[in-house]
């Protein structure tokens, strides 16, 4: 597997179509896309596009959000953002873990103030499969070939310090793979194994795109092994009935 970073796309301002800059940007240095290849496209460039952007200086913190600021010392109206963003707080210490509008269960709803300007935020895409699927839809008439795009972001997870690359919306590509009846080294059937290709590309995705000022928000990845389909990134959130920490 090989992982290519599509360098030279521009600051993204909303209305921008992300498919188009990224295939100049790699026309430009001379990458090709080809049929089966993945892109990793950074949240952040999604949300800046789709105007998923929040002026702090907008906003009014409600009584709760000014009461929860206080126990965690946060900016009351980062902390509004937060709630507004959410379908319910599952933890608070210190840090907000909320179930976010979309269903993932993360830090401070995603809300992000990296790569931004001051005093604003970016909020997750409302769809971001939908934002995975228009990036490979303008590709494929572009270039007349078939991919898959995931939407990353960075998070933390339970029981481990350090945040990881992750899929928040996929496109062309089952999430995970069920290995289910496969066989192991020793001929034993596997019986619960379900893997997350989605995930373990996005993670190897970020590590290329960087955290801080690298300014890579695009990785073409070749050779990567993936199930191909109509996935949504929903059969990778976990029921909330199975999860046996809450």
């Amino acid at each position: 597997m090989q992982l290519f970073a599509i360098i030279g796309i521009p600051m993204v301002k909303r209305g921008d179509d992300i498919g188009e800059l990224i295939v100049a940007a790699a026309e430009k240095q001379h990458l090709r896309i080809e049929d089966g290849d993945v892109l990793a496209v950074a949240q952040t460039i999604i949300s800046k596009a789709e105007g998923e952007i929040v002026d702090l200086r907008t906003i009014t913190p409600s009584p709760r959000a000014i009461e929860i600021a206080k126990k965690i010392d946060k900016d009351p109206r980062m902390v509004e953002v937060i709630l507004q963003q959410s379908s319910e707080i599952v933890r608070l210490g210190h840090v907000i873990i909320t179930r976010t509008k979309q269903g993932f269960v993360c830090a401070n709803a995603g809300v992000d103030r990296s790569n931004v300007d001051h005093e604003h935020v970016t909020v997750l895409p409302s769809d971001p499969d939908a934002s995975a699927a228009k990036i490979r839809e303008t590709v494929k008439k572009r270039l007349g070939v078939d991919i898959a795009v995931i939407i990353t972001d960075t998070q933390g997870r339970p029981f481990r310090c350090g945040c990881i690359g992750l899929a928040i919306g996929v496109a062309g590509m089952k999430p995970l793979l069920d290995m289910r009846g496969w066989r192991d080294l020793y001929g034993k059937e596997l019986k619960v194994t379900v893997t997350c290709p989605a995930d373990s590309l996005a993670a190897a995705a970020v590590m290329i795109m960087g955290e801080s000022n690298e300014g890579i928000p695009a990785v073409l990845i070749k050779g990567a092994k993936y199930e191909k389909g109509n996935g949504t990134i929903c059969e990778v959130i976990r029921a909330p009935e199975l999860d046996l920490f809450r």
